[in-house]
């Protein structure tokens, strides 16, 4: 298999460019008193070359952090939703990573390859697709133990592709430990916007690619760093509440978002003909403090000007708040809305507001976000660019801090 191996010993911030194909630019990667690295490509046959004895970690509870909603089977600990995936400190001097792509990862099309990101001490070492059954990358080959913050993260979304932790290898003497739990908890629910769709193209005529999707750099992420929040996203591109996206005047009810919420997630992607879409998401393993939704936009599309189609929808919200609801007893709900459309801003305060009256709740709030400008610019499929995220993220950040005495 391809072994791609990093040296690196790690101390300030140092920015990563990607290439087209989703690589780090190797010049970005040596820069001179900060992160001394050798990125390097080789057909070598054994996993992982060193001296030292080595023992495998397996990426469990007891050696590190779950990010989002996971899901372990076969020894593989798999991401599917955007933003999933582990977090841990890292203590010794050899460090390897091998991941498993899903069945289809070698033949699938460019634009469907699972886009994932591993953090160094909070610097993106690796930024790639994932183009192989298994890849394994060395991440540290130092000759003294270091002490490193490690994170894996997916990029890309789930309906496309799967992306599996197959194995961490160390050597004898090393430890991982899970990263430390944050104070706050907060679960976004949304669609393409909170995907981080197209992000990293900024031109509108291309067509959506996981390649040039990021979540990481979406208002949702963008939010829950700025409040130093846990975070769990729910997110489809394309999917609505009555109706994912259509052009024929036809309501989509392939798109539907609230049938996957009680699922760890919906993919295409499958493992030796296994799939994460059916297994149920335990929601015991993350209680958030805060929902943020933000639906309508897919929407928007079916019910255009038409009253009844709006009424539905505002109907169909409330009852997914129910549901909501009674998953997430204790949490504050905020719904959100606009950036890409606004016709359905009335309806969304209707479903709250008979929401809050029927159920005597008063933990639960509404934000209108702004639409987005042709001064910002647009990304693929005039999807909101990055300026559009974070002025969204300071927007919704400064809700949050007030909402929830942050």
């Amino acid at each position: 298999m391809p072994l791609r191996k990093i040296r690196a010993t790690i101390s300030k911030n140092v920015p990563v460019r990607r290439h087209p194909a989703g690589r780090p630019a190797e010049t970005d990667l040596k820069q001179k008193g900060s992160i001394m690295m050798n990125h390097f490509y080789t057909n070598a046959s054994n996993d992982v070359q060193s001296t030292n004895k080595l023992q495998s970690i397996s990426a469990d509870i007891r050696h590190v952090k779950y990010l989002g909603r996971t899901l372990s089977y076969d020894g593989i600990l798999w991401l599917a939703l955007s933003g999933s995936g582990i977090e841990f400190l890292f203590q010794g001097s050899l460090l390897s990573l091998l991941l498993a792509g899903d069945d289809s990862a070698g033949t699938q099309t460019q634009e469907e390859k699972a886009r994932f990101a591993v953090f160094l001490d909070g610097i993106r070492v690796i930024d790639e697709l994932m183009t192989q059954p298994e890849t394994r990358y060395t991440l540290i080959d130092n000759e003294t133990p270091i002490t490193c913050h490690v994170r894996i993260v997916k990029l890309s979304e789930a309906p496309m592709s799967i992306l599996g932790i197959k194995e961490l290898t160390a050597d004898e003497n090393a430890s991982c430990t899970p990263a430390g739990k944050r104070n706050r908890k907060i679960e976004f629910i949304g669609d393409s916007i909170t995907c981080g769709y197209g992000i990293d193209d900024d031109d509108p005529a291309h067509p959506f690619a996981t390649g040039t999707e990021d979540a990481l750099k979406a208002y949702a992420a963008l939010t829950a760093e700025a409040l130093h929040a846990d975070y769990s996203l729910v997110s489809y591109s394309g999917h609505g509440v009555i109706s994912g996206y259509t052009q024929s005047n036809e309501k989509n009810t392939d798109a539907l978002l609230p049938p996957f919420y009680p699922l760890v997630g919906f993919s295409h992607g499958t493992y030796q003909t296994r799939s994460v879409t059916g297994a149920l998401w335990d929601f015991n393993d993350f209680s958030p403090d805060l929902i943020v939704i933000n639906l309508g936009t897919n929407d928007d599309s079916y019910c255009q000007d038409i009253k009844e189609r709006q009424e539905e929808f505002a109907l169909s919200y409330r009852q997914f708040l129910e549901e909501i609801r009674a998953r997430n007893p204790e949490a504050v709900i905020l719904c959100t809305y606009g950036l890409m459309n606004e016709r359905l801003h009335p309806y969304l305060d209707k479903a709250v507001a008979s929401f809050r009256k029927q159920n005597h709740d008063a933990k639960i709030d509404v934000l209108h976000f702004p639409m987005q400008t042709d001064a910002d610019g647009y990304v693929v499929n005039y999807h909101p660019c990055m300026m559009t995220h974070q002025k969204a993220a300071w927007l919704l950040t400064q809700k949050i801090k007030t909402l929830m005495n942050w």
